[in-house]
């Protein structure tokens, strides 16, 4: 799974191919969510903290994961994203 971002901690990652929704797998201090495009815990767990964190990040960079879902979908090589 190439991750793509990573910050305070959090390490941010996006299958190739995966299934919908949109989403993102956030990984911290042992725990690991999926998320969705639109910040909605989707599956797992984070601290508070890191959760909200990863929020503010995904609403940042809304459109490069969108770039980013679309590209993994059809195989391309996925870009990195500024982290927080």
């Amino acid at each position: 799974m190439p991750r793509i971002s990573s910050f305070h901690g959090i390490d941010i990652a996006m299958h190739y191919d995966d299934h919908p929704p949109p989403h993102f797998h956030a990984a911290h201090g042992g725990r690991e969510a999926a998320i969705s495009l639109a910040g909605e815990l989707l599956q797992g767990r984070l601290p508070p903290r890191a959760l909200r964190l990863v929020r503010q990040w995904a609403r940042i960079h809304s459109m490069e994961l969108w770039r980013n879902w679309s590209r993994a979908r059809t195989s391309r090589p996925l870009v990195r994203i500024k982290p927080l």
